[in-house]
């Protein structure tokens, strides 16, 4: 199979491209693909898709950029010219552009590539019928939030003339199914990124580090958890640390900035910027605990499948996607309740004051990450390319 994935890749900034680059990393190494085609954005070089194993040719198309008008025309130019059998689109609404008319364009663009009678699956990390438009930043305005669940219906009913639209969890696909009354819609997990060898989960000598990991600013807020480390200081015997590691969202730039300043005298404070990817499991590996503080959240977690296959005990809000995600795939954590300082603190006391608990978090977690790693994702995917083809 020729298959072109529409997706961010690293170094782009660009969301999903951490999922991007794990996609093709899969996806190179498969025998039922023959040739890949990487539609990116103007971020990545063909130097930038370089991997230690061997693997099926890939070929790097620049097509679009975030933000731009012309997506939908230039990306749909990139699929003429190289003729893949199957288009992936790895999506989110804001996937395109944080301007709002970019954003929706580049959505309509799976509905083009269809409408040449490519076979054509669209993986979708959120719906709009299970985002909280104020904590996640899109507006405050009730109009205006109920003026965007109705193009989000227009769009959603665009993006599922795809021959299959994919969902990381299922009550996205049970809202879907109802909603717009369509079978074209399937669970597809988010899958585990790397397969480590089962960790010692051991720490590193020193302090213990309480970490969070992401794009911060809109529903992802540090204040509360730099707060509740420094409650949690006051009657702890523990020595910890706190590291904030990756970048602004890109709806609220220069945020983390404004917490440097705003917690500058905080002790043992750290912001890592951006994370490259051979840096990953360094940062996770040396944290003790891996904080997760949202105030509401938009689909599956990177994060939560990255914490487990390091075998990391994880603190998370008691909402929305995460919950459902530790009912359906077996991950456990400590639960407090969202933007809760207090509530917060009490979790992270429970999980550094008592290793036993800890490993037991930890130890679970990893269990669940390596029951789907994206080795097993990637094969869903061309299975489901298969059965489309059969169809036709």
């Amino acid at each position: 199979m020729k298959l072109a994935i529409v997706t961010a890749f690293p170094p782009s900034k660009v969301t999903l491209n951490e999922y991007g680059y794990h996609l093709v990393k899969q996806f190179r190494i498969n025998d039922r693909v023959k040739e890949l085609i990487l539609l990116t954005d103007e971020a990545v070089e063909p130097e930038d898709v370089n991997f230690e194993e061997d693997g099926c040719k890939v070929v790097v198309k620049n097509c679009w950029e975030f933000n731009s008008y012309k997506n939908i025309f230039t990306i749909n130019k990139a699929v003429k010219e190289t003729k893949p059998d199957a288009v992936l689109f790895n999506l989110q609404f804001l996937k395109f552009g944080d301007k709002k008319i970019p954003a929706a364009l580049g959505l309509l663009t799976p509905y083009r590539c269809r409408s040449k009678n490519i076979p054509t699956i669209v993986l979708l990390h959120n719906i709009l019928e299970q985002v909280d438009l104020n904590s996640a930043g899109f507006t405050k305005n009730v109009v205006l939030q109920k003026a965007y669940g109705l193009i989000g219906t227009v769009l959603t009913k665009f993006l599922l003339s795809a021959d299959l639209v994919a969902l990381t969890i299922q009550k996205f696909v049970n809202t879907l199914k109802e909603k717009y009354k369509t079978d074209k819609v399937a669970l597809i997990p988010h899958g585990t990124f790397e397969m480590i060898e089962e960790p010692d989960y051991s720490l590193p000598i020193g302090p213990k580090k309480v970490m969070a990991f992401g794009k911060f600013g809109t529903y992802k807020k540090v204040e509360v958890m730099i707060e509740a480390v420094e409650e949690v200081r006051k009657s702890t015997s523990e020595e910890l640390e706190i590291v904030v590691a990756g970048t602004d969202s890109p709806n609220t730039p220069g945020y983390l900035e404004e917490m440097k300043q705003k917690y500058k005298d905080v002790k043992g404070l750290h912001f890592t910027g951006y994370v490259a990817e051979e840096d990953v499991p360094r940062i996770f590996n040396e944290s003790a605990v891996v904080v997760f503080p949202y105030t509401s959240t938009t689909g599956s977690s990177g994060v939560l499948h990255q914490a487990g296959s390091y075998g990391k005990a994880v603190i998370m809000p008691n909402l929305g996607d995460l919950t459902d995600l530790i009912q359906d795939e077996g991950y456990r954590g400590e639960f407090f309740e969202a933007d809760d300082v207090s509530s917060l603190a009490n979790a992270i006391k429970k999980v550094v004051e008592n290793d036993e608990y800890r490993l037991e978090l930890a130890k679970a977690n990893y269990k669940a990450a390596a029951s789907l790693p994206m080795s097993e994702v990637a094969e869903m995917y061309l299975d489901h390319f298969d059965q489309i083809k059969k169809k036709r």
